[in-house]
């Protein structure tokens, strides 16, 4: 397993596709640099990159909170 560590810099609301169910939420992360010892760990050791993710919850994700991402083999 590999955990990375990203913090979330934007939530975009969007028209959902399927009228009934309202709206989709897309959350964009980049990997955590500084502002902790964790943080600067993560950096040092974990993958990097930009993850973008949407959801149907409002509530999922929050510009500016970190959460942690965990990768593990699908078999």
């Amino acid at each position: 397993m590999v955990r990375v560590k990203f913090v979330c810099t934007a939530v975009k609301k969007y028209r959902h596709w399927d009228t009934p169910k309202g709206f989709l939420y897309e959350a964009t992360f980049i990997p955590v640099t500084s502002g902790s010892e964790e943080n600067k760990q993560f950096f040092e050791a974990t993958p990097s990159g930009q993850l973008n993710i949407s959801t149907i919850r409002e509530d999922h994700f929050e510009p500016g909170r970190s959460y942690y991402l965990d990768f593990s083999l699908a078999e």
